[in-house]
C-alpha cells in the first residue's frame, strides 16, 4: 500500500504579500495590512517579514504595531483582491493534483500521493509548487508542510516550514518524537490558549506529554474532543483531502464588531434585525432552511469579559429574516446582562435543503416564499443594501457599511 503524501501549502504574510506584489514600490518597506481603527477594526491582519523584524505580530492593535514600527506603510485590506489571488493559487496547485482542499484564504491541503510519478519526490514537488506560485503571482512566497496526513502536514508547516530557510519541512512518524513531541502543547494544531491552560494545570506542557497521557482520562473529561487531541499528538488523522469540504454546510451565520459600544436595547435591536436578514439571505442563496437560531454577544470590558452564546429551536425550519429576528431578539432579551455590547452574532443551524418542507396552514409559508423571491431578485440586481428596514437609516444601523465589505473588511 502506497504511503500517503499530504501537503499543507501556506502563503507567507498573504495579505501583505499581495499588496507588495501589486505595488513594486513597497518591496523594500515594512507593510502592515490593518482594518480601520475608527471603526474598531484596527487590528493587524498581516505584517510582512520586514515589519515582523521590528517585533510586529498579527492580531496586535494597530497602535501597538505602529509603536514598534513607526515607519511601516499601513494599508487597508482589499478582501476581494485577496480572494481573487487565492483562487489563482488554487488553480496553480491543481496543476500538480486534482485533490486540493481549501482550508482558508491562504492555506490549502493537497494529496500528491499519485503525483510523484509525474513530478518527483515530495521535496521536489514542494519546491516546484513554491517556484510556480512565486513566479505566477509576482513574488508571493509559499511554505509547504509535508506529512502522511493532514494534521501532521499542518503542524509541519506551522511549527517548522514557516521557520526554516527552505520553507519546506517533512514531519512523519519516524521523526515525530524528536521534532514534534518536544514542542509546547500550545503549538499543537487544535489547542487554543484556553485548552493549553487546562493541559498545563494537568501537568501536560508538551505535545509528547499529551501523546503519552492515558487517553481514557482525556475522553472522560472532554469526550470526543479529548480523544481527537490525543490522536493528533500521536500523529494520527484519518480525514482525507477532499474537494467537497465546504459542500455540506452545518450553519449559516454572521458576526460583527460594532463601531462603538451599544448600550441601548433599541440600538442593539437594529443590528440584530440586520444580521437576521443577512443570515436569511445567505441561507436562501445556499438553498437551506434551519431549525435552530443562535445568538452570541461579547461585552465591552476586556478585563472582565461578559456576554453569552445561547440558542433556541424553532417550531418549523425557516430562511425568512423576520422569523430569525424574532427568535434572536427573544434570546437576546432573555440573556442580556444590560452591560454595553461590543460585538454580536446571529446564526442559523440544523440546516436542511429548502426544496422540500412541510406546509403549515398557520405559518404563511407560501407568502413568505414569494416575498423572499422578490427580495432576492432585487438583491441580485442591485446589491445587499438595495432593501433595508427603515431602522437601518438610524445611527445604530450598519447595513450600508457591511454591504461594502467582505468578511468584515472592505472589498
Amino acid at each position: 500500500m502506497t504511503n500517503k503524501v499530504i501537503f499543507l501549502v501556506d502563503m507567507q504574510s498573504f495579505y501583505a504579500s499581495v499588496e507588495k506584489a501589486d505595488n513594486p514600490n513597497l518591496q523594500d518597506k515594512p507593510v502592515i495590512v490593518s482594518g480601520d481603527p475608527e471603526r474598531r477594526s484596527g487590528v493587524v491582519l498581516a505584517a510582512c517579514p520586514l515589519a515582523k523584524q521590528y517585533g510586529v505580530k498579527n492580531a496586535w492593535r494597530l497602535w501597538e504595531a505602529q509603536q514598534k514600527c513607526p515607519q511601516a506603510v499601513i494599508i487597508r485590506p482589499r478582501m476581494e483582491r485577496y480572494i481573487d489571488v487565492s483562487i489563482r493559487i488554487t488553480k496553480i496547485l491543481e496543476r500538480f493534483t486534482d485533490l486540493v482542499e481549501i482550508f482558508s484564504v491562504d492555506e490549502q491541503f493537497l494529496d500528491v500521493t499519485g503525483s510523484q510519478q509525474l513530478f518527483g519526490n515530495p521535496w521536489e514537488i514542494a519546491q516546484k509548487i513554491k517556484d510556480a506560485i512565486e513566479k505566477d503571482t509576482n513574488g508571493i512566497k509559499a511554505r509547504v508542510g509535508i506529512g502522511p496526513n493532514k494534521v501532521m502536514a499542518k503542524i509541519a508547516c506551522d511549527a517548522f516550514a514557516k521557520k526554516s530557510k527552505e520553507g519546506i519541512f517533512e514531519l512523519n512518524h519516524a521523526n515525530m518524537q524528536q521534532t514534534m513531541w518536544p514542542l509546547p502543547i500550545g503549538d499543537m494544531f487544535g489547542v487554543g490558549s484556553r485548552m493549553a491552560h487546562h493541559f498545563e494545570h494537568m501537568g501536560i506542557r508538551t505535545i509528547g506529554q499529551l501523546a503519552q497521557f492515558p487517553v481514557h482520562i482525556l475522553k472522560k473529561r472532554w469526550g470526543i474532543n479529548g480523544e481527537r487531541l490525543w490522536l493528533t499528538s500521536n500523529g494520527i488523522d484519518h480525514s482525507p483531502v477532499t474537494v467537497k469540504t465546504h459542500d455540506g454546510q452545518k450553519a449559516v451565520g454572521h458576526h460583527m464588531t460594532l463601531p462603538r459600544d451599544y448600550e441601548k436595547l433599541k440600538d442593539i435591536k437594529v443590528v440584530l434585525l440586520e444580521l437576521s436578514e443577512e443570515v436569511a439571505r445567505r441561507a436562501r442563496s445556499k438553498h437551506y432552511r434551519g431549525h435552530t437560531i443562535s445568538v452570541g454577544v461579547r461585552g465591552a470590558n476586556f478585563d472582565e469579559p461578559t456576554g453569552f452564546h445561547r440558542q433556541s429551536k424553532l417550531f418549523a425550519p425557516t430562511n425568512f429574516g423576520m422569523d430569525i429576528f424574532q427568535a434572536a431578539f427573544e434570546l437576546f432579551c432573555q440573556h442580556w446582562d444590560r452591560l454595553p455590547v461590543r460585538s454580536v452574532g446571529v446564526a442559523l443551524s440544523q440546516l436542511e435543503p429548502d426544496n422540500v418542507y412541510q406546509l403549515n396552514l398557520f405559518d404563511r409559508s407560501i407568502k413568505k416564499d414569494n416575498l423572499n423571491q422578490a427580495m432576492d431578485a432585487i438583491y441580485a440586481k442591485y446589491g445587499p443594501a438595495a432593501l433595508v428596514h427603515a431602522s437601518s437609516l438610524t445611527k445604530a444601523g450598519q447595513a450600508f457599511s457591511r454591504a461594502e465589505k467582505i468578511g468584515g473588511h472592505y472589498k
